[in-house]
């Protein structure tokens, strides 16, 4: 059993297995993306997050996940291209996930125990949103708390390898609340 989030073995997008050990030390911003969702727009506000904090010591790392209405059905090079090519993606990338249901990744389980809520001014009308169009579509609906809401559910963690903060995927990155967080965090 993993004694840290950064023992936890996870692979990379092109498939090496790895840990978050090379992010000891640095503030890391975990994102479950998806490719083919209406919040996919939000890698362009991941990358220039990344931009602006890297060199400040923070890495924001993106974990594709096929969970909600199957928007991330790519292979893991499918999603690295469309990651480069649409939104020039420098942001480091790893393998497609679970982060709901039996399946759940271990990592996700550590950040859904660590941080069971998120913080989004909109969450509940979000989720109402999305049991609207999950009702209609799939006759299904979103999961309860604490589990993940939606694609581009967002945790910070800290220079120590603790879990600062969650927001709700409807929280941008560029939000002055997930700005504010993160200077914190990499001010600590």
């Amino acid at each position: 059993m993993p004694t840290s989030i950064y023992d936890i073995p996870v692979h990379r997008i092109t498939g090496e297995a790895t840990t978050l050990e090379p992010f000891r030390g640095k503030a890391m911003f975990i994102v479950n993306v998806a490719s083919q969702c209406g919040l996919t727009p939000q890698y362009d506000a991941l990358e220039k997050l990344y931009t602006r904090f890297k060199d400040s010591g923070l890495a924001v790392l993106g974990f594709p996940a096929n969970d909600f209405g199957s928007q991330e059905p790519g292979s893991n090079e499918e999603i690295s291209s469309f990651c480069r090519t649409n939104y020039s993606v420098d942001f480091p990338m790893f393998s497609k996930i679970a982060v709901t249901g039996a399946a759940t990744h271990p990592l996700y389980q550590a950040l859904i125990a660590a941080q069971p809520t998120a913080t989004g001014p909109t969450r509940q009308s979000f989720r109402e949103r999305l049991n609207g169009f999950l009702a209609s579509k799939h006759n299904s609906a979103t999961n309860p708390e604490p589990g993940i809401l939606w694609n581009f559910e967002k945790f910070l963690i800290d220079r120590n390898g603790n879990v600062a903060a969650r927001f709700s995927p409807e929280v941008t990155p560029d939000d002055p609340a997930v700005v504010s967080a993160i200077e914190s965090a990499l001010k600590a």
